[in-house]
C-alpha cells in the first residue's frame, strides 16, 4: 500500500509540473513576459518553501554550502527557466516540452565524459533513441518556430549541467532545503533581470491567477508530492513515472490551447519517453543523477 501511495504522489507531482507551460501561455495572453512572469511565481513560491521547511524543522544551509546552492539557483535554475518559458512563448507547447525532455541523455554523456561513468549498448540505443524522436517531434514544419527549438535545446543544456554539478550540494543539503535556497536564489537573480528590462504585468484576474497557480500547483505541490513519493518508492521508478509530465503537458496543450499533434510527433514522444525509461532502468546512479533534484521548470 506505501509503494502504491508513492506511485501516485510522484504522479501527482509530473502533473503539477505538466501545468506549468499551460499556466505560463495563459499569463503570457494576459500581457506578461517570460521573466515577470517567473519572478512573481518564484515570490510566491518562497516564502510557502520557507514556512513548509520550518515547520519540518529543517534548517537553512549556511557557509559554502549555501553560496553553492545560491550559484546553482542562480545561474543552474534561473537559466533552465529563462530558456523554457521563453521557448514555449515562440514555439508550441508540445514541441518544447518533447525537445526539453532530452536532457536526461544529455546528463548520460556529460557523466560519460566527466565521471567516466560507462557507455552500455542500453544508454547507446537510448541516445539514438532520443536523437531520432526530437528529428521527428520537430519535423520539416517547424521551421518558423527555429527560435523556440533552440531555447528549448538550450533549457535542455542548461537542466543537464544544473543536475550534474548541483546534484552533490543538493544531496548534502536535503532536497527540500535545498528546493528552498535555490528557489530563493533565482526570485532574487529574476528581480534583478527586471531592474534592467521592463516589467510586463498580466493585464487581467486570469493571468494573475494563472501566476498563483504556477506558484502553489506546479511548483510547491509539485515538490512536496515527489520527495514525498520518492521516500515510498527508488528512483529509477520514480523517473519512469515522472515521464508522465510530458503527457500531461501536451495533452493540456491540446485540450486548452488548441495545438494539433500530429503522427510524426507523437511517434517521436514515445521515442524520447521510451529513451527516457531504458536510461532510468539500464543504470541506477543515472537515473539518480537525472532526478535527483526536480524543481519545475
Amino acid at each position: 500500500m506505501d509503494r502504491l501511495i508513492g506511485v501516485f504522489l510522484v504522479a501527482l507531482s509530473a502533473a503539477c509540473f505538466g501545468t506549468n507551460a499551460i499556466f505560463a501561455r495563459i499569463c503570457y495572453d494576459s500581457g506578461a513576459n517570460p521573466a515577470t512572469f517567473l519572478f512573481i511565481r518564484f515570490l510566491i513560491a518562497s516564502p510557502v518553501m520557507f514556512l513548509i521547511m520550518i515547520a519540518r524543522g529543517l534548517t537553512i544551509p549556511r557557509g559554502k554550502l549555501l553560496a553553492s546552492l545560491a550559484l546553482i539557483g542562480g545561474i543552474g535554475l534561473a537559466g533552465t527557466t529563462l530558456c523554457f518559458y521563453t521557448a514555449i512563448q515562440l514555439a508550441p507547447v508540445n514541441l518544447v516540452i518533447v525537445t526539453a525532455y532530452m536532457y536526461p541523455t544529455i546528463v548520460t554523456l556529460l557523466s560519460a565524459i566527466l565521471f567516466r561513468q560507462p557507455i552500455t549498448v542500453y544508454k547507446i540505443a537510448a541516445l539514438l533513441m532520443t536523437v531520432v524522436g526530437i528529428l521527428f517531434t520537430i519535423g520539416m514544419d517547424s521551421g518558423g518556430y527555429f527560435l523556440g527549438i533552440i531555447f528549448a535545446i538550450s533549457t535542455a543544456i542548461f537542466y543537464s549541467f544544473y543536475l550534474v554539478f548541483g546534484s552533490l550540494s543538493i544531496q548534502k543539503a536535503g532536497p527540500f532545503s535545498a528546493s528552498t535556497v535555490i528557489i530563493l536564489a533565482t526570485t532574487v537573480i529574476y528581480g534583478i533581470v527586471l531592474g534592467f528590462q521592463s516589467s510586463q504585468w498580466p493585464m487581467n484576474i486570469s493571468g494573475w491567477l494563472a501566476i498563483i497557480a504556477s506558484a502553489l500547483i506546479s511548483t510547491v505541490l509539485g515538490l512536496i508530492a515527489f520527495f514525498e513519493g520518492l521516500k515510498r518508492i527508488d528512483t529509477a521508478n520514480a523517473a519512469i513515472i515522472s515521464t508522465f509530465e510530458v503527457v500531461v503537458a501536451v495533452a493540456l496543450a491540446i485540450i486548452i490551447l488548441g495545438e494539433t499533434l500530429t503522427l510524426p510527433k507523437i511517434f517521436g514522444g514515445c521515442l524520447v519517453i521510451s529513451a527516457v525509461i531504458i536510461l532510468a532502468r539500464s543504470e541506477y546512479e543515472t537515473a539518480r543523477a537525472t532526478i535527483s533534484h526536480p524543481i519545475s521548470r
